[in-house]
């Protein structure tokens, strides 16, 4: 067998550069990264023939009775660690899981995307991706108070994260992520740092190197960052915004045709596929928003709660940015409902599935959202999942995400999520206590 050049750069950097350590990272279904490490000298047999480990430790993925499963590296991930020291560094690989029987692993969330991924490039599409993730800086995960009071795009003396999101692009750039742009966003001390963007696989493992890099530079000023989707109560909620577009085998943005009689220069696989993802939206809400206090941060957005899209209004829960108009390279849709707590694996391939049953059914657009005050757009229009009670429900009685994530992830989810929701509901709140004790 002809020798892997991605892999022989990994060997070649972990000798050159006295690389004793190499993690590799996965995700649990849920989303939280997790980790294992090994030495150089296990690196060709990690290539060969996979790392094992316990695999139920990990929530969502086996029993005790199937607990051997194995970790590939992907050595087109291979990074070192920016955060750890130059000497004796730390690189780090993405894996995929595979069973002990030599197959993807049904829990394995980068396979589900890969999976549906292959759907896409079946149909002649690469899909591409660029998430806005929104997050806040606290004090510490036990004082939450904000450590400015600016507001979006400041650049005074009140945006104190401008130190923190410049270490953190340094930090990035280390870790060969691209990054547009970045700022203060609405609420206090709360940011967004926008990544290039990429194809979806690609994309998801950034995400989630993101997420990591943020939070250590915060620990590196003695801060916290939190994704939490609503951690403040009267401030702006942080979402994860993500623009996606098709594009085919030559190169070609699907989802541009600039004769479209519509003035939008949508093509109509444009339109089918934004046409899927809003009728399916009900029912990937719960892996795109997949915690009860996402539910607080939609309630409070501006966001529409309803099945909407419109050309620019950002009420609407899926917009057309026009920044650039009649730009090939710049057409695209914007997705505002995700929130950057969730699973990008699990999200990504949940979008791109609901749109591409869009294409393959020939779904047909509803009429443009044009505002609060449009009765005929805005409260007409079906309404999405307001807790992640209703969320639940959507998806549970949901064929296509049930088929997009396997039985395994699937039923997982629900009695994962219902075991939230039945414990939110039954808890006694301050709120409830402060409201009612004096008086019932």
């Amino acid at each position: 067998m002809a020798p892997d050049p991605q892999q022989d750069y990994v060997f070649k950097v972990v000798e050159g550069r006295g690389i004793h350590f190499i993690r590799f990272w996965f995700t649990d279904v849920l989303g939280t990264l997790k980790s294992f490490a090994i030495t150089p000298g296990e690196l060709e047999d990690a290539f060969a023939e996979g790392i094992g480990f316990d695999g139920s430790a990990i929530d969502g993925f086996t029993g005790p009775d199937e607990s051997d499963i194995l970790a590939f590296p992907d050595p087109e991930t291979f990074q070192l660690l920016p955060w750890r020291p130059s000497t004796d560094g730390v690189g780090r690989m993405f894996c995929n899981v595979y069973a002990n029987d030599g197959k993807p692993f049904e829990g394995d969330p980068r396979h589900i995307l890969k999976r549906v991924l292959r759907q896409a490039a079946d149909m002649g599409y690469t899909f591409n991706v660029g998430p806005e993730l929104e997050y806040y800086y606290f004090k510490s995960p036990d004082d939450l108070t904000p450590l400015d009071q600016g507001g979006y795009f400041d650049l005074t003396s009140t945006d104190s994260g401008s130190d923190l999101r410049r270490d953190t692009i340094f930090t990035l750039e280390k870790l060969g992520i691209t990054v547009e742009y970045s700022h203060h966003e609405n609420g206090p001390s709360q940011q967004e740092i926008d990544l290039r963007f990429s194809d979806a696989l690609t994309m998801a493992d950034n995400v989630m190197s993101y997420r990591l890099a943020v939070k250590q530079v915060a620990r590196q000023h003695g801060l916290y960052a939190s994704f939490m989707p609503k951690p403040l109560n009267g401030a702006p909620g942080s979402g994860m915004h993500v623009h996606q577009s098709l594009f085919t085998e030559e190169g070609k943005n699907a989802f541009f045709d600039p004769s479209d009689p519509l003035g939008y220069n949508l093509s109509e696989v444009a339109k089918h596929y934004i046409a899927g993802l809003i009728a399916y939206a009900p029912e990937y809400m719960l892996v795109t928003n997949q915690y009860v206090n996402s539910y607080k941060r939609l309630a409070g957005s501006e966001v529409s709660p309803r099945l909407t899209w419109a050309r620019q209004n950002r009420e609407a829960m899926l917009r057309i940015p026009a920044y650039k108009p009649g730009k090939e390279d710049a057409c695209r849709i914007e997705l505002r409902t995700p929130d950057p707590a969730c699973n990008p694996y699990l999200a990504f391939a949940a979008m791109l599935a609901a749109g591409l049953k869009g294409i393959e059914d020939g779904l047909e657009l509803p009429p443009e959202y044009k505002g609060k005050g449009d009765d005929s757009t805005g409260s007409a229009a079906p309404q999405l999942p307001t807790t992640l009670g209703e969320a639940i429900d959507c998806f549970e009685g949901s064929g296509l995400m049930r088929e997009v994530l396997g039985d395994h992830v699937f039923n997982y989810l629900v009695r994962v999520k219902r075991e939230e929701w039945n414990s939110y509901c039954s808890y006694v709140s301050p709120w409830e206590i402060g409201r009612h004790m004096a008086t019932l």
